[in-house]
């Protein structure tokens, strides 16, 4: 499916009158989608937004940021998501870099650029559709040094959407939970897959996930979330999962099978729109093939892809700053092997350490350590040690009122003796900063201070 228009605007053009949108729970046809978002955008162009335009919108998932979203794109605006728990003083390192104009300000609190309100007006706006028009600004993760701002086009957005549906089913009588923030790649990645296929789509306001769930077909989870979800023995409407963050254990994707529940599992990249690789969860470490409009190859140990989905370039003072290097690939600093034709990644390789002479990948000490029933998240990270040269020490995120001290000898059998965390910590509340992911580098930093100081 290719567009010649808006994506909302060509759904509405083939059944104006099926249900596109549930806003908590009222629903939107896409006649009513378009009306809205028609006096929204215009309401912003009366407030000065111009084609091209950078909007700062700072906010979390609630049915105003979707609104906000649609109407900033039909204006022609640059957007960039921004999660409101990010700390004030990275902000002012980093906004001004990002050529803004205006902020958008739904949650938490910014003044440093033109304040724009959700304000519909009388009529409509809209510039024409231009599928290679500069459309979002997602930053990186940014687990080491300053998050970058990969920009993509509607035309990539709808790429990534393209692969993934071709592998995970999601017809127009299916409706997906925009379960993740939209400030995330993954989250936007939602977005763009319901109006490639003309499906639905559910946002609501922050509730817990079994009643944010209610009437939904399609979630994007982690593996914790699917696990609760399946214990709680509600009703779910629930077909397929996209299932991410973690490795996805044999144990749930076969109660999600008893409940009718198919999993899916891949492997993706905020340069990359989200999802580059793909599979139904088999309990195969590996992360499954290329999905279509993706090339991948391993090089030297490193994963290096190219794909349609690919982001335009970082974002830096007006310029765009090219992804490829001098053979036009996009390396991605992740270790990877291929397996037949399926891509196993082994982890970063900025994470790998040396204890005392021998190599350790911290990703495959913490998909072991995450099979333990208690543990949440585990984050394997070196301690400087004069001996040695480095310790690993574990920081795990656990179900309440786990008892830690039983860890070291769960881990005896499962791996070497030099693999064996020295320490072990609780993963601190203020490293949870909002995000999907964790710093890697704070948590080096947190670590060195509590045990070296």
């Amino acid at each position: 499916m290719s567009f010649t228009d808006w994506p909302w605007r060509h759904w509405r053009a083939q059944h104006a009158d099926k249900p596109a949108l549930r806003l908590n729970d009222e629903t939107l046809s896409w006649q009513q989608l378009c009306e809205r978002i028609d006096r929204l955008a215009a309401g912003f162009h009366e407030q000065g937004v111009q084609e091209g335009d950078g909007v700062l919108l700072l906010a979390h998932n609630h049915p105003q940021t979707l609104m906000a979203w649609l109407a900033l794109l039909q204006c022609g605006a640059r957007i960039l998501p921004v999660n409101p728990q990010l700390p004030h003083p990275l902000l002012d390192v980093l906004l001004p870099q990002m050529t803004l104009r205006f902020a958008l300000v739904l949650d938490g609190v910014y003044d440093g650029l033109i304040a724009l309100s959700m304000r519909e007006a009388a009529g409509m706006y809209r510039v024409a559709w231009q599928p290679s028009r500069l459309a979002s600004m997602t930053l990186t993760s940014g687990s080491t040094g300053l998050p970058k701002a990969a920009v993509h086009t509607c035309a990539a957005h709808l790429a990534s959407a393209r692969g993934v549906l071709s592998l995970m089913p999601y017809g127009d009588e299916d409706d997906w939970l925009l379960s993740l923030p939209l400030f995330h790649v993954s989250g936007q990645g939602i977005l763009w897959r319901w109006l490639q296929a003309g499906a639905r789509l559910t946002v609501r306001e922050k509730q817990p996930l079994v009643q944010a769930l209610q009437g939904c077909t399609h979630a994007s989870l982690v593996p914790t979330q699917l696990w609760r979800l399946l214990n709680v023995h509600q009703p779910v409407a629930l077909k397929a999962v996209l299932l991410g963050g973690a490795a996805i254990p044999v144990d749930l994707t076969q109660q999600a099978s008893q409940r009718g529940i198919r999993t899916f599992c891949g492997y993706g990249l905020t340069e990359f729109a989200s999802t580059v690789c793909a599979k139904e969860a088999d309990g195969e470490p590996d992360v499954g093939a290329a999905l279509p409009g993706r090339e991948v190859q391993v090089v030297d140990g490193e994963v290096w892809i190219k794909a349609q989905s690919m982001a335009a370039g970082y974002w830096r003072d007006g310029a765009l700053i090219p992804l490829t290097n001098p053979q036009g690939w996009f390396a991605t600093r992740d270790r990877g092997e291929w397996h037949d034709g399926r891509l196993t990644i082994l982890g970063r390789m900025d994470n790998l350490f040396f204890s005392g002479g021998e190599g350790i990948q911290p990703e495959s000490l913490e998909r072991v350590i995450a099979r333990h029933p208690q543990i949440n998240q585990a984050f394997i990270v070196p301690l400087d040690d004069a001996e040695f040269g480095q310790r690993p020490v574990a920081v795990v995120e656990c179900e309440p009122g786990t008892d830690i001290t039983g860890f070291p000898a769960w881990v005896q059998d499962k791996l070497a003796r030099f693999e064996q965390p020295v320490h072990w910590l609780m993963l601190p509340a203020e490293l949870k900063n909002g995000g999907i992911k964790i710093s890697r580098q704070a948590l080096k930093q947190w670590v060195a201070r509590l045990l070296k100081g």
